[in-house]
């Protein structure tokens, strides 16, 4: 029996999938929890449509985003924090920092997209990724600078 998930099933596939499957265990456990709908012509030329919809969707998408990450890639961000003598923040630089920092230059990204192993702790150079999409990363370079003391 071949059947189309509805949901991911494990040990089966992911949601959408056209998978075959033996005729009980689709009659009796599948279609019933409406996990998956019966491969009829009618069902597989729908989600054909509705995965090049998705696929559009997708690429209009990565489109727009890809303008994101070329303005993100011309920016130099410097940030000034408290340090000590050896070049120790007495803080950190955090991601909502570099978000704020990147929204003065007029780019609007939501912390969670910037990834930082660790917070910055340290004065100098770093290359910070931002994941707008599985498929855009974006990096930019970020200039930790020690604060001058009064």
């Amino acid at each position: 029996m071949k059947v189309i998930l509805n949901e991911e099933v494990e040990n089966l596939g992911k949601a959408g999938d056209l998978v075959t499957v033996a005729d009980g265990y689709g009659r009796n456990y599948l279609l019933p929890r409406g996990l998956a709908v019966l491969a009829t012509p009618r069902n597989v030329k729908q989600l054909d449509h509705q995965k090049k919809v998705v696929s559009d969707r997708q690429s209009k998408i990565v489109n727009e985003l890809a303008k994101v990450k070329h303005a993100i890639e011309r920016v130099s961000v410097t940030i000034t924090a408290q340090a000590g003598e050896e070049g120790k923040l007495f803080g950190s630089v955090t991601a909502m920092d570099l978000a704020q920092a990147l929204a003065r230059e007029g780019i609007q990204v939501d912390r969670k997209r910037i990834v930082l192993a660790e917070p910055i702790k340290h004065v100098g150079d770093t290359e910070v990724e931002v994941r707008l999409h599985p498929e855009v990363i974006a990096k930019f370079k970020v200039s930790v600078a020690a604060a001058e003391s009064a």
